[in-house]
């Protein structure tokens, strides 16, 4: 079974912006982290539909998908697809010695992966 992106950025914003009156029961960095994981995912599925409409065996080879897309989707698709993927990965690792990452941070990050998503569409959806 899979999921859609889309459901999966709502899910990241369920994390972000909990409804008033939710008990929190984790800490706003770890939070931030789950939305960070849940964002990187979307934009991966999201890659993975694109890149079946355009050619399957695409989907297969890692990294080259990001490497090629500036060619099938335009450069600045692919800048913002290769810049928001490289950041959320980074988010993704926990290092000890770091300070842990702030929601509104990852709330930039869940609009670019909802702009991107939106770019990354059928045209005719």
């Amino acid at each position: 079974m899979s999921v859609s992106p889309e459901v999966l950025v709502t899910a990241a914003r369920h994390l972000l912006l909990p409804e008033p009156g939710t008990a929190h029961t984790l800490t706003p960095g770890v939070r931030a982290r789950a939305a960070a994981v849940l964002l990187r995912l979307a934009l991966d599925v999201a890659l993975d539909r694109y890149w079946l409409r355009v050619t399957r065996s695409m989907t297969r080879i890692g990294r080259h998908r990001m490497l090629c897309l500036e060619w099938y989707a335009g450069r600045d698709t692919a800048r913002r697809c290769s810049t928001t993927w490289a950041s959320l990965s980074a988010a993704c690792h926990y290092r000890g010695h770091e300070l842990p990452l702030a929601p509104a941070e990852m709330h930039v990050r869940l609009l670019e992966v909802s702009d991107l998503l939106e770019a990354l569409a059928p045209e005719d959806a």
